[in-house]
């Protein structure tokens, strides 16, 4: 496997900027994606040797870590509330359309069914919740029709995105990647910060310790290679999609099913 990064050509920057959403709200820079899909071939060019030299250095820039975070009400809600509120990060659209070809490099040379385990479904090309609620059911169905006992467990972690562990991620990135990407993506996390605008006011700056950036491309891949060594058992099975874990143990006996499912919560719990 190569200790570089193959270099992005003009051609696939842009046809990343051909397929960008011009709804999208634009991040702090205010550079919107109606503009990028306008940008000439002589700065396409020259965006190009941007996210190239990137791939070199490696680096990532600060002034594309940057996030502004939109509070949006909950209806119904009480605005003097702060749970009363959904955030909504806005990141500069440059750096996402880096991230999206970035990725694609990832893809082309790490085989995602290598990187996570077969159970996630979550942000996976050909994997939905349909085909995992399908997986799940027909699962329960067979332990009914053999007649045995099927106890599940359902888990929604909370604010599991916000909540990554930035060493733990980075240790995990460096036995899951080559170099190369782990400098980059370790320049990737770094020295991030955000500020809150409300109407016309904006917050002071506050640097991000933690979690993957939110409304990034980047942070699925990371938030699943994160959990990917989640603890499984040979008594159990277990199917997740991104944050949500479902464990299932099926036995003839339903005192030893329940048990069977206390021992890898007990693991999960540990982990």
């Amino acid at each position: 496997m190569s200790l570089s990064i193959r270099a992005f050509t003009p051609a696939e920057v842009k046809a990343e900027l051909t397929r960008l959403n011009t709804r999208k709200a634009p991040g702090y820079d205010m550079i919107s994606g109606q503009i990028l899909k306008r940008l000439p071939r002589k700065t396409v060019v020259l965006l190009t040797v941007i996210f190239n030299r990137m791939l070199t250095l490696p680096h990532f820039p600060v002034l594309w870590k940057y996030a502004e975070i939109i509070m949006i009400p909950k209806p119904g809600k009480p605005p003097h509330e702060p749970t009363s509120y959904r955030p909504i990060s806005l990141l500069p659209i440059i750096s996402k359309l880096f991230e999206r070809l970035l990725l694609q490099r990832i893809n082309e040379e790490h085989d995602p069914s290598t990187l996570l385990p077969s159970h996630q479904f979550g942000f996976r090309e050909r994997h939905s919740t349909i085909h995992q609620v399908h997986r799940l059911v027909n699962e329960i169905a067979t332990s009914l029709e053999e007649k045995k006992y099927c106890n599940a467990v359902f888990l929604d972690i909370s604010q599991a995105f916000d909540r990554i562990w930035h060493q733990g991620l980075l240790f995990k990135l460096k036995h899951a990647l080559t170099s190369i990407y782990y400098l980059l993506l370790k320049s990737y996390l770094a020295d991030r910060n955000f500020a809150v605008r409300h109407n016309i006011t904006l917050s002071d700056h506050y640097p991000i310790e933690a979690g993957v950036p939110q409304g990034s491309v980047l942070g699925p891949l990371l938030f699943l290679i994160f959990t990917a060594d989640i603890p499984k058992a040979g008594n159990t099975t277990i199917a997740s999609f991104a944050d949500n874990v479902a464990v299932r143990s099926v036995n003839e006996d339903p005192v030893s099913a329940t048990q069977h499912l206390q021992t890898h919560l007990n693991s999960l719990a540990e982990w």
